[in-house]
């Protein structure tokens, strides 16, 4: 599944090489989308060449190919006002009537979504690419998903690279809570939430990283990290 913007941008890369033959410019891209920065622009074609939709060839300017499009399924979800979201589906929704395990261990199929950044912003991956088994007591109850940890800037959490984040489906947050933030509908992260006034701030937990301040209209709660699957 591609987001409302990867969405928008191979739509527009598309319709301009069947108008003129070459692709847009970055500017144009740029423009077209509404985006403040080119490099937004960059983090849309990566998402879109790793996901399979478009290619770009080498040794030649503003050379890239459309290799396919989204069902249509999906435009459809588009025109209608489509929301993103790295949640789909509710495979790791916990029945609370369902009886536990004596050892209170009874897994619960929780899937993995894709990747979140802990570090330098990337963007969540929206398909579902398997399902990992979790003990229901790690979860509690409503619907989960799990994200692959990249980057370092939340170690100081306990938080490292590689580790399987574990979220509670939410779109608020308290003061503290560590979540899953989009920005600009655009990028996810996993930064600790505090409200500073107006304000929105995301807090890494390395120093070596700076704090985003962030006006509450550019942020959008995912969901809450309520814990961590790690293997040695």
């Amino acid at each position: 599944m591609l987001t409302r913007k990867q969405y928008e941008l191979l739509r527009f890369i598309n319709e301009r090489l069947k108008e003129a033959g070459v692709p847009p410019s970055f500017d144009e891209m740029k423009d077209a989308l509404d985006l403040r920065s080119k490099s937004g622009i960059h983090r849309l074609i990566t998402a879109l060449e790793e996901r399979g939709f478009i290619r770009r060839l080498p040794n030649r300017a503003r050379a890239i190919e459309v290799i396919k499009l989204p069902e249509l399924s999906q435009a459809a979800n588009n025109r209608r006002g489509f929301t993103p979201s790295v949640i789909e589906g509710n495979l790791g929704k916990v029945r609370t009537s369902t009886p536990a395990l004596d050892d209170g261990e009874r897994p619960v199929a929780v899937p993995v979504m894709g990747r979140i950044a802990a570090g330098t912003p990337i963007e969540a991956l929206q398909t579902r690419s398997h399902t990992i088994s979790v003990p229901a007591d790690m979860l509690g109850n409503g619907d989960h998903y799990a994200l692959e940890v990249r980057g370092d800037s939340m170690v100081d959490a306990g938080i490292l690279d590689g580790d399987m984040a574990l979220i509670q489906r939410n779109e608020t947050a308290d003061t503290g809570d560590i979540v899953v933030a989009l920005i600009d509908d655009e990028e996810a992260t996993l930064k600790r939430f505090r409200r500073r006034g107006a304000s929105i701030a995301l807090e890494p937990a390395n120093t070596a990283y700076e704090v985003r301040i962030l006006p509450p209209n550019r942020v959008k709660i995912q969901g809450k990290l309520v814990g961590l699957y790690r293997k040695y």
